[in-house]
């Protein structure tokens, strides 16, 4: 049986044209390592404080997000996408039967089963991609932008809890889910202009309409100067959420927790300077290497100022 034609989407064409893959599980940690490497995302240094055995699940679950997120983003038809995902959701179950298919799912197998990982995080990885393929998101309700969130960041940081060692339980959750809000919600802050170009817009339709957008138009919501009073508000409630992520460390270890600290860090500096900047939308946010390796060094050493948390 031939396989499918190949796609304009790699990642698609990985997923899609996948066979038993012919390397051993350490090949395939490497694999997982080589994708975090070439991402050059901000959370790789995160990643790479913990012990070999987390850092490698990290990097599977990682670059398991990052194979979704290509098909949802690098192009193809719709329905070659929305194959492509679904493959990956009969890719994930076979992960659990421990007969993968992919070098990213082989690379999974042994994080999932150290760990205990939750199969129904990952199908909420993929509905978060999929909500991308099937929108795209212009001008969701906020309802619908915090299950986007629940689904793209949330999912994450509940399979990460597992693997920094903080293990699963009512703080950890809620820890997790905040964190993940703060981030998501800032990365989207970061990146209107961007998402933009790709014809979405995350920015919920009551606050675009409260301030008069009543467009849904991406490129127009970009270039409409009173975006910067709805990033303004929806900055307020990105702060919120980094406080409510503070204030729930204090009932969790955070030794257990610094590559999350590590991240919170990165992405609060990121929400400090657009709220010095008044959130004006322009060239996209980026932060020096030794800005965010003296972010890493504060959150190796200490949880977040003000914050006495049960580790300290």
């Amino acid at each position: 049986m031939s396989s499918p034609a190949a796609t304009t989407n790699p990642a698609i064409d990985r997923v899609i044209n996948a066979t038993t893959p012919g390397m051993s599980p350490r090949e395939a940690a490497v694999y997982a390592a080589d994708i975090v490497s070439r991402s050059g995302t901000s959370f790789a240094a995160g990643m790479k404080i913990l012990s070999r055995e987390r850092r490698e699940a990290m990097f599977a679950i990682y670059a398991f997000a990052r194979e979704i997120d290509d098909i949802a983003d690098e192009g193809g038809t719709h329905d070659e996408r929305i194959a492509a995902l679904s493959e990956w959701r009969r890719e994930i179950a076979r992960c659990y039967e421990g007969a993968p298919r992919t070098p990213v799912g082989l690379a999974l197998v042994p994080a999932i089963r150290r760990f205990d990982l939750d199969q129904h995080e990952f199908e909420m990885l993929i509905e978060g991609m999929e909500m991308d393929v099937e929108g795209p998101l212009v001008a969701p309700s906020h309802e619908r932008l915090m299950a986007y969130c629940r689904r793209v960041a949330g999912a994450v940081g509940l399979l990460s809890m597992p693997v920094f060692g903080a293990g699963r339980g009512d703080y950890e959750d809620r820890f997790a889910l905040a964190l993940a809000n703060a981030l998501q919600l800032t990365n989207i802050l970061r990146d209107i202009a961007e998402d933009a170009e790709m014809g979405r817009v995350y920015l919920p339709h009551e606050l675009l309409e409260s301030h008069g957008i009543t467009s849904r138009d991406a490129t127009e919501i970009a270039v409409d100067p009173r975006v910067q009073d709805v990033a303004r508000e929806l900055g307020r409630e990105a702060r919120g959420w980094f406080g409510e992520t503070q204030a729930l460390l204090t009932h969790l270890n955070w030794r257990e927790l610094r590559p999350a600290l590590l991240m919170m860090g990165v992405y609060e500096r990121y929400l400090r300077v657009m709220e010095d900047r008044d959130f004006a939308i322009g060239a996209p946010l980026k932060l020096g290497k030794w800005t965010k390796l003296g972010i890493a060094c504060r959150y190796l050493l200490a949880p977040p100022r003000g914050v006495r948390s049960k580790g300290a």
